[in-house]
Protein backbone atom coordinates (compact mmCIF):
# COMPACT_ATOMS: atom_id res chain seq x y z
CA UNK A 1 0.00 0.00 0.00
CA UNK A 2 1.58 3.52 -1.28
CA UNK A 3 1.19 6.25 1.89
CA UNK A 4 -0.20 9.16 0.74
CA UNK A 5 -0.29 12.20 2.76
CA UNK A 6 -2.38 14.92 2.25
CA UNK A 7 -2.34 17.97 4.36
CA UNK A 8 -4.95 20.78 4.12
CA UNK A 9 -5.27 24.14 6.52
CA UNK A 10 -8.51 25.79 5.14
CA UNK A 11 -11.90 25.30 4.13
CA UNK A 12 -11.78 26.40 0.32
CA UNK A 13 -8.38 24.21 0.30
CA UNK A 14 -10.46 21.05 1.61
CA UNK A 15 -12.95 21.77 -1.20
CA UNK A 16 -10.50 21.87 -4.15
CA UNK A 17 -8.30 18.73 -2.32
CA UNK A 18 -11.81 16.71 -1.72
CA UNK A 19 -12.11 14.91 -5.15
CA UNK A 20 -8.34 13.46 -4.67
CA UNK A 21 -8.91 12.71 -0.80
CA UNK A 22 -12.09 10.72 -1.88
CA UNK A 23 -10.44 8.56 -4.39
CA UNK A 24 -7.27 8.05 -2.74
CA UNK A 25 -9.56 6.78 0.51
CA UNK A 26 -11.41 4.54 -1.80
CA UNK A 27 -8.21 2.80 -3.79
CA UNK A 28 -7.27 -0.44 -3.07
CA UNK A 29 -3.57 -0.04 -3.21
CA UNK A 30 -3.33 3.30 -2.01
CA UNK A 31 -3.62 4.81 1.69
CA UNK A 32 -4.97 7.88 3.21
CA UNK A 33 -2.82 10.04 5.35
CA UNK A 34 -5.17 13.06 5.95
CA UNK A 35 -3.71 15.44 8.50
CA UNK A 36 -5.75 18.99 9.23
CA UNK A 37 -4.36 21.99 10.66
CA UNK A 38 -4.14 25.93 10.46
CA UNK A 39 -7.91 27.21 10.50
CA UNK A 40 -9.56 23.36 10.54
CA UNK A 41 -8.68 23.26 13.93
CA UNK A 42 -10.08 26.79 15.33
CA UNK A 43 -12.98 28.26 16.94
CA UNK A 44 -12.83 31.32 15.53
CA UNK A 45 -12.99 30.24 11.76
CA UNK A 46 -15.66 27.82 12.64
CA UNK A 47 -13.83 24.22 13.15
CA UNK A 48 -14.09 22.75 9.87
CA UNK A 49 -12.11 19.88 10.46
CA UNK A 50 -15.72 18.92 11.89
CA UNK A 51 -17.13 19.36 7.74
CA UNK A 52 -14.24 16.37 7.24
CA UNK A 53 -15.07 14.03 9.13
CA UNK A 54 -19.19 14.47 8.25
CA UNK A 55 -17.85 13.61 4.96
CA UNK A 56 -16.53 10.47 6.43
CA UNK A 57 -12.81 10.92 5.97
CA UNK A 58 -10.58 9.75 8.80
CA UNK A 59 -8.33 12.19 10.02
CA UNK A 60 -4.62 10.61 11.09
CA UNK A 61 -3.48 13.41 13.26
CA UNK A 62 -4.24 17.29 14.08
CA UNK A 63 -1.52 19.34 13.85
CA UNK A 64 -2.20 22.66 16.07
CA UNK A 65 -0.42 25.58 14.84
CA UNK A 66 -2.65 29.06 14.58
CA UNK A 67 -2.07 31.77 17.12
CA UNK A 68 -5.12 34.03 18.28
CA UNK A 69 -3.06 36.44 16.55
CA UNK A 70 -2.92 38.31 12.66
CA UNK A 71 0.21 40.11 12.93
CA UNK A 72 3.31 39.08 11.36
CA UNK A 73 4.46 38.15 14.62
CA UNK A 74 1.80 36.05 14.84
CA UNK A 75 1.87 34.42 11.53
CA UNK A 76 5.43 33.33 11.93
CA UNK A 77 5.46 31.82 15.04
CA UNK A 78 2.54 30.00 13.87
CA UNK A 79 4.57 28.66 10.94
CA UNK A 80 7.23 27.46 13.74
CA UNK A 81 4.44 25.59 15.28
CA UNK A 82 3.68 23.98 12.16
CA UNK A 83 7.50 23.28 11.05
CA UNK A 84 7.40 21.15 14.49
CA UNK A 85 4.31 19.53 14.35
CA UNK A 86 5.09 18.21 11.19
CA UNK A 87 8.31 17.02 11.54
CA UNK A 88 6.47 14.42 14.32
CA UNK A 89 4.35 13.76 12.54
CA UNK A 90 6.26 12.81 9.53
CA UNK A 91 9.25 11.09 11.92
CA UNK A 92 5.99 8.89 13.12
CA UNK A 93 4.03 8.24 9.67
CA UNK A 94 6.25 7.95 7.07
CA UNK A 95 4.18 8.69 3.94
CA UNK A 96 5.88 7.83 0.75
CA UNK A 97 4.35 11.12 -0.76
CA UNK A 98 2.66 14.53 0.43
CA UNK A 99 -0.03 16.42 -1.64
CA UNK A 100 0.12 20.00 -1.06
CA UNK A 101 -2.06 22.52 -2.85
CA UNK A 102 -1.17 26.04 -3.69
CA UNK A 103 0.23 29.09 -1.55
CA UNK A 104 -0.52 29.59 1.72
CA UNK A 105 2.04 29.67 4.97
CA UNK A 106 0.69 27.07 6.04
CA UNK A 107 1.77 24.79 3.34
CA UNK A 108 4.89 26.80 3.10
CA UNK A 109 5.74 25.31 6.61
CA UNK A 110 4.86 21.52 5.44
CA UNK A 111 6.75 21.83 2.57
CA UNK A 112 9.79 22.23 4.54
CA UNK A 113 9.18 19.67 7.03
CA UNK A 114 8.91 17.51 4.33
CA UNK A 115 11.83 18.44 2.51
CA UNK A 116 13.83 17.98 5.02
CA UNK A 117 12.21 14.22 6.01
CA UNK A 118 13.31 13.62 2.34
CA UNK A 119 9.25 12.81 1.50
CA UNK A 120 8.40 13.91 -2.40
CA UNK A 121 6.17 16.54 -2.82
CA UNK A 122 3.66 16.72 -5.25
CA UNK A 123 2.48 19.88 -5.98
CA UNK A 124 -1.06 21.12 -7.29
CA UNK A 125 -1.53 25.10 -8.75
CA UNK A 126 2.25 25.80 -9.13
CA UNK A 127 3.13 28.49 -11.35
CA UNK A 128 0.54 31.27 -11.04
CA UNK A 129 1.11 35.16 -10.59
CA UNK A 130 -0.32 36.32 -7.45
CA UNK A 131 1.82 39.88 -7.40
CA UNK A 132 0.02 41.44 -4.57
CA UNK A 133 0.09 38.97 -2.24
CA UNK A 134 3.36 37.14 -0.01
CA UNK A 135 1.31 33.92 -1.82
CA UNK A 136 3.53 34.18 -4.72
CA UNK A 137 6.62 34.13 -3.20
CA UNK A 138 5.43 30.97 -1.04
CA UNK A 139 4.10 29.11 -3.84
CA UNK A 140 7.27 29.35 -6.17
CA UNK A 141 9.18 28.38 -3.11
CA UNK A 142 7.05 25.34 -2.65
CA UNK A 143 7.97 24.54 -6.45
CA UNK A 144 11.27 24.61 -5.92
CA UNK A 145 10.73 21.63 -3.30
CA UNK A 146 8.69 20.08 -4.86
CA UNK A 147 9.68 16.63 -7.13
CA UNK A 148 6.26 16.23 -9.00
CA UNK A 149 3.69 19.75 -10.08
CA UNK A 150 0.10 19.39 -11.02
CA UNK A 151 -0.61 23.31 -12.83
CA UNK A 152 -3.85 24.77 -13.93
CA UNK A 153 -2.64 25.99 -17.62
CA UNK A 154 -0.08 25.38 -19.88
CA UNK A 155 1.30 28.92 -19.46
CA UNK A 156 1.24 28.34 -15.52
CA UNK A 157 2.73 24.82 -16.33
CA UNK A 158 5.93 26.93 -18.69
CA UNK A 159 6.39 29.03 -16.06
CA UNK A 160 7.42 26.06 -13.60
CA UNK A 161 9.82 24.58 -16.19
CA UNK A 162 10.95 28.19 -16.59
CA UNK A 163 11.86 27.92 -12.78
CA UNK A 164 14.74 24.63 -13.47
CA UNK A 165 11.63 21.63 -13.13
CA UNK A 166 12.12 19.21 -15.56
CA UNK A 167 9.55 19.07 -18.39
CA UNK A 168 8.87 15.92 -17.40
CA UNK A 169 8.04 16.43 -13.82
CA UNK A 170 5.24 18.80 -14.91
CA UNK A 171 1.73 18.37 -15.84
CA UNK A 172 -0.67 20.46 -16.76
CA UNK A 173 -3.88 18.70 -15.58
CA UNK A 174 -6.44 22.31 -15.34
CA UNK A 175 -8.01 23.04 -11.82
CA UNK A 176 -9.65 20.66 -9.29
CA UNK A 177 -12.51 23.47 -8.38
CA UNK A 178 -13.54 23.45 -11.91
CA UNK A 179 -13.67 19.69 -11.87
CA UNK A 180 -15.90 19.90 -8.64
CA UNK A 181 -18.31 22.10 -10.45
CA UNK A 182 -19.02 19.36 -12.62
CA UNK A 183 -18.66 16.73 -10.39
CA UNK A 184 -20.90 17.59 -7.89
CA UNK A 185 -24.60 17.44 -7.98
CA UNK A 186 -25.35 21.32 -6.38
CA UNK A 187 -28.37 21.90 -4.42
CA UNK A 188 -31.88 23.02 -5.95
CA UNK A 189 -32.90 26.99 -5.16
CA UNK A 190 -35.35 25.74 -2.80
CA UNK A 191 -33.24 23.68 -0.58
CA UNK A 192 -30.23 26.13 -0.88
CA UNK A 193 -32.72 28.50 -0.16
CA UNK A 194 -33.49 26.74 3.08
CA UNK A 195 -30.13 25.81 4.15
CA UNK A 196 -28.90 29.38 3.83
CA UNK A 197 -31.83 31.33 5.60
CA UNK A 198 -31.71 33.17 2.44
CA UNK A 199 -33.79 34.01 -0.73
CA UNK A 200 -31.82 35.30 -4.57
CA UNK A 201 -35.11 37.33 -5.54
CA UNK A 202 -33.56 39.82 -6.82
CA UNK A 203 -29.74 40.49 -7.94
CA UNK A 204 -27.10 39.15 -5.84
CA UNK A 205 -23.18 39.05 -5.21
CA UNK A 206 -20.96 36.61 -3.46
CA UNK A 207 -18.19 38.85 -1.69
CA UNK A 208 -14.89 37.59 -0.44
CA UNK A 209 -12.09 39.85 0.41
CA UNK A 210 -8.91 39.53 1.72
CA UNK A 211 -5.77 41.60 2.84
CA UNK A 212 -3.46 42.18 0.14
CA UNK A 213 -0.28 40.72 2.02
CA UNK A 214 1.91 43.29 0.65
CA UNK A 215 0.68 45.92 1.63
CA UNK A 216 0.55 47.50 4.98
CA UNK A 217 -2.14 48.18 6.43
CA UNK A 218 -4.91 48.75 3.91
CA UNK A 219 -7.10 45.97 4.80
CA UNK A 220 -9.22 48.65 6.48
CA UNK A 221 -9.40 51.19 4.19
CA UNK A 222 -9.96 49.10 1.27
CA UNK A 223 -12.75 46.83 2.62
CA UNK A 224 -14.05 50.04 3.48
CA UNK A 225 -14.77 51.00 -0.08
CA UNK A 226 -16.15 48.08 -1.34
CA UNK A 227 -18.86 48.71 1.55
CA UNK A 228 -19.59 51.85 0.72
CA UNK A 229 -19.98 50.63 -2.74
CA UNK A 230 -22.59 48.27 -1.52
CA UNK A 231 -24.30 50.53 0.85
CA UNK A 232 -25.30 52.55 -2.09
CA UNK A 233 -26.56 50.12 -4.62
CA UNK A 234 -29.39 48.83 -2.22
CA UNK A 235 -30.89 46.62 -5.08
CA UNK A 236 -28.33 43.89 -4.58
CA UNK A 237 -28.40 41.69 -1.77
CA UNK A 238 -24.98 40.44 -0.35
CA UNK A 239 -23.77 36.59 0.56
CA UNK A 240 -20.01 37.43 2.70
CA UNK A 241 -17.71 34.67 3.16
CA UNK A 242 -15.17 35.99 5.69
CA UNK A 243 -11.86 36.35 5.47
CA UNK A 244 -9.11 33.47 5.77
CA UNK A 245 -6.27 33.96 8.92
CA UNK A 246 -3.76 36.43 6.94
CA UNK A 247 -2.38 39.22 8.52
CA UNK A 248 -5.03 41.74 8.85
CA UNK A 249 -8.21 39.25 7.91
CA UNK A 250 -9.94 40.04 11.63
CA UNK A 251 -10.31 43.63 10.43
CA UNK A 252 -12.26 42.20 7.40
CA UNK A 253 -14.43 40.39 9.19
CA UNK A 254 -15.25 42.63 12.03
CA UNK A 255 -16.46 45.13 9.16
CA UNK A 256 -18.61 42.07 7.54
CA UNK A 257 -20.33 41.64 11.17
CA UNK A 258 -21.00 45.39 11.25
CA UNK A 259 -22.37 45.51 8.00
CA UNK A 260 -24.33 42.40 8.06
CA UNK A 261 -26.12 44.16 11.34
CA UNK A 262 -26.65 47.06 10.24
CA UNK A 263 -28.28 45.52 6.63
CA UNK A 264 -29.94 42.26 7.83
CA UNK A 265 -32.64 42.53 5.45
CA UNK A 266 -30.35 41.61 2.16
CA UNK A 267 -27.13 40.65 3.64
CA UNK A 268 -25.80 37.85 4.86
CA UNK A 269 -22.14 35.91 6.03
CA UNK A 270 -20.12 32.99 6.71
CA UNK A 271 -17.00 32.01 8.58
CA UNK A 272 -17.37 28.49 6.01
CA UNK A 273 -20.05 27.73 3.69
CA UNK A 274 -18.36 24.40 2.76
CA UNK A 275 -17.73 23.86 -0.92
CA UNK A 276 -21.27 22.16 -1.86
CA UNK A 277 -23.32 25.68 -0.48
CA UNK A 278 -20.43 27.86 -2.22
CA UNK A 279 -20.79 26.63 -5.48
CA UNK A 280 -24.69 25.61 -5.11
CA UNK A 281 -25.01 29.49 -4.70
CA UNK A 282 -22.91 30.71 -6.90
CA UNK A 283 -25.14 29.30 -10.27
CA UNK A 284 -27.62 31.75 -8.49
CA UNK A 285 -25.79 34.65 -8.00
CA UNK A 286 -25.34 37.44 -9.97
CA UNK A 287 -21.72 38.35 -9.72
CA UNK A 288 -18.81 37.64 -7.67
CA UNK A 289 -17.05 40.70 -5.92
CA UNK A 290 -13.39 40.85 -4.29
CA UNK A 291 -10.25 39.54 -4.94
CA UNK A 292 -10.10 35.44 -3.91
CA UNK A 293 -9.04 33.26 -6.58
CA UNK A 294 -12.29 31.49 -6.89
CA UNK A 295 -13.68 34.38 -8.54
CA UNK A 296 -11.08 34.01 -11.55
CA UNK A 297 -11.14 30.25 -11.13
CA UNK A 298 -14.66 28.77 -10.54
CA UNK A 299 -16.71 31.26 -11.18
CA UNK A 300 -16.62 31.64 -15.06
CA UNK A 301 -17.68 28.28 -15.05
CA UNK A 302 -21.62 29.70 -13.87
CA UNK A 303 -20.89 32.42 -16.89
CA UNK A 304 -21.04 35.52 -14.21
CA UNK A 305 -18.82 38.27 -14.24
CA UNK A 306 -16.64 39.00 -11.45
CA UNK A 307 -15.07 42.18 -10.35
CA UNK A 308 -11.44 41.19 -9.07
CA UNK A 309 -10.51 44.48 -6.88
CA UNK A 310 -6.83 45.30 -5.90
CA UNK A 311 -3.60 43.87 -6.58
CA UNK A 312 -4.03 40.92 -4.68
CA UNK A 313 -4.81 38.37 -7.99
CA UNK A 314 -2.78 40.59 -10.67
CA UNK A 315 -1.20 38.46 -13.22
CA UNK A 316 -3.69 35.09 -13.02
CA UNK A 317 -4.48 33.74 -15.96
CA UNK A 318 -8.66 35.45 -16.60
CA UNK A 319 -11.27 34.74 -18.36
CA UNK A 320 -13.23 37.08 -20.03
CA UNK A 321 -16.13 37.46 -17.78
CA UNK A 322 -13.33 39.18 -15.31
CA UNK A 323 -13.52 43.09 -14.95
CA UNK A 324 -10.34 45.04 -13.21
CA UNK A 325 -10.76 47.51 -11.33
CA UNK A 326 -8.60 49.65 -8.60
CA UNK A 327 -9.79 49.49 -4.87
CA UNK A 328 -10.81 52.91 -4.70
CA UNK A 329 -14.32 53.51 -4.35
CA UNK A 330 -15.39 55.54 -8.09
CA UNK A 331 -12.82 52.00 -9.21
CA UNK A 332 -15.59 50.08 -8.14
CA UNK A 333 -18.70 51.63 -8.69
CA UNK A 334 -17.45 51.88 -12.21
CA UNK A 335 -16.54 47.95 -12.37
CA UNK A 336 -20.20 47.33 -10.77
CA UNK A 337 -22.09 49.42 -13.51
CA UNK A 338 -19.92 47.67 -15.96
CA UNK A 339 -21.30 44.32 -15.07
CA UNK A 340 -24.42 45.45 -14.33
CA UNK A 341 -25.38 46.22 -17.82
CA UNK A 342 -27.33 43.63 -20.17
CA UNK A 343 -25.16 43.92 -22.94
CA UNK A 344 -22.16 42.68 -21.00
CA UNK A 345 -23.98 39.63 -19.53
CA UNK A 346 -24.62 38.73 -23.27
CA UNK A 347 -21.30 38.94 -24.22
CA UNK A 348 -19.96 36.42 -21.21
CA UNK A 349 -23.09 33.89 -21.98
CA UNK A 350 -20.46 31.81 -23.91
CA UNK A 351 -17.25 32.41 -22.27
CA UNK A 352 -14.58 29.81 -21.76
CA UNK A 353 -12.53 29.04 -18.58
CA UNK A 354 -9.00 28.42 -19.44
CA UNK A 355 -8.89 26.83 -15.75
CA UNK A 356 -11.16 23.90 -17.33
CA UNK A 357 -8.97 20.00 -17.59
CA UNK A 358 -10.36 16.79 -18.12
CA UNK A 359 -10.20 14.32 -15.03
CA UNK A 360 -8.17 16.67 -13.30
CA UNK A 361 -7.81 14.56 -9.77
CA UNK A 362 -7.69 11.01 -11.85
CA UNK A 363 -4.78 12.43 -13.44
CA UNK A 364 -2.91 13.56 -10.53
CA UNK A 365 -3.08 10.15 -8.70
CA UNK A 366 -2.54 8.35 -11.95
CA UNK A 367 0.76 10.21 -12.09
CA UNK A 368 1.30 9.84 -8.75
CA UNK A 369 0.71 5.81 -8.39
CA UNK A 370 3.46 5.66 -11.80
CA UNK A 371 6.18 7.93 -10.24
CA UNK A 372 5.74 5.69 -6.75
CA UNK A 373 5.87 2.51 -8.27
CA UNK A 374 9.18 3.77 -10.65
CA UNK A 375 11.14 5.08 -7.39
CA UNK A 376 11.36 8.94 -6.73
CA UNK A 377 15.04 10.23 -6.77
CA UNK A 378 15.01 12.98 -5.02
CA UNK A 379 18.27 14.76 -6.32
CA UNK A 380 16.83 16.81 -9.19
CA UNK A 381 18.85 18.20 -12.03
CA UNK A 382 18.02 21.66 -13.31
CA UNK A 383 16.16 22.04 -16.59
CA UNK A 384 18.09 24.89 -18.03
CA UNK A 385 15.70 26.57 -21.16
CA UNK A 386 18.31 28.24 -23.48
CA UNK A 387 20.75 25.33 -22.84
CA UNK A 388 17.77 22.77 -23.29
CA UNK A 389 19.71 20.37 -20.78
Amino acid sequence: MKKICIATGTRAEYGLLKPIIDKVYHSVDMELQLVVTGMHLSTEFGLTYREIEEDGYPIISKIEMLLSSDTAVGITKSMGLALIGFADFFEKYHPDIIIILGDRYEMLAVASAAMIARIPIAHIHGGELTEGAIDEAIRHSITKMSYLHFTSTQEYRNRVIQMGEQPSNVYNVGSLGVESIKALMLMDRICLEEELHFTFDRPTAMVTYHPVTLENLTAERQFGNILSVLNKHKELKVIFTKANSDAHGRIINQMIDCFVEENGDRCISFTSMGQLRYLSSLQFCDMVIGNSSSGLIEAPSFRIPTINIGDRQRGRVCAESVVHCGNKTEDIECALQKVLRTNFKELIKGVNNPYEGLNTSEKILEVVNIELSKGIELKKKFYNIELNI
